[in-house]
């Protein structure tokens, strides 16, 4: 039998240690390196070759999306999957984007975990229920907007030939730079000294100036303007 050689990354000692123990417990798996930081998994990860990589998001000194496109960069073949509390829209679609394969929320399901690798592993995509359920919402809302659409070439040409949007002040874009990395509104405001409500505020002023919805789409379309790393 062929052994999947998994490296794992988690700041939490008690989860690294209940998922090291599901690992062991399976004979087609084997835990070769576990760390508690960004920093001592990307250095290990630039020696050793490893089948499938466990990333927190919330890591305690890089976010965990740093994590994923450095591993993809070091090693293309590594699979990737996310175990995460973050189960909101913008850190699934970002996670995906950085490189991930896989997404699973932290909810107690260490028994299914060992399967979810091997999955992983055997080239399918893990991913807890509400996650697919997003991805799934995220797809068809697009697909209604692209039927709504302008038939004519000359309606397109007009409904994309718009103003570039209104530049973002130097703290809407710390609050949304902030917020691409995974942090709460809470979170954010104690990082800037200011409160949750005054976050949610910027995040109001950069929805208008973007023309979007939610925390994704603004990401999405920072990105797209160069404006986020």
């Amino acid at each position: 039998m062929t052994t999947t050689q998994v490296a794992l990354v988690e700041d939490d000692t008690g989860v690294r240690e209940r998922i090291a123990r599901v690992i062991g417990a399976d004979p087609s798996l084997a835990l070769a390196y576990s760390a508690s930081n960004a920093v001592d998994m990307l250095r290990w990860l630039g020696e050793n070759p490893v089948e499938v990589l466990l990333v927190d998001l919330g890591l305690p000194d890089l976010p965990g999306l740093q994590v994923i496109r450095r591993c993809r960069s070091m090693q293309p073949a590594c699979a990737v999957m996310v175990l995460s509390i973050f189960g909101d829209e913008a850190n699934m679609v970002l996670a995906f984007e950085a490189g991930a394969s896989g997404y699973l929320l932290k909810d107690g399901t260490e028994a299914d975990l060992a399967t979810h690798i091997r999955n992983l592993r055997a080239g399918g995509s893990p991913m807890s229920p509400v996650i697919a359920r997003q991805l799934l919402r995220r797809w068809q809302t697009r697909a209604d907007a692209s039927q709504r659409a302008p038939a004519s070439p000359g309606a397109n040409a007009a409904r994309f030939s718009t103003v570039a949007p209104e530049r973002l002040s130097p703290r809407e874009s710390e609050v949304l730079g902030l917020v691409s990395r995974g942090f709460t509104y809470v979170e954010v405001g104690a990082q800037m000294g200011v409160s949750a409500s005054t976050v949610q505020s910027h995040i109001r002023n950069i929805y208008g100036k973007l023309d979007v919805h939610n925390k994704s789409e603004a990401v999405f379309e920072a990105r797209n303007l160069g404006w986020l790393p």
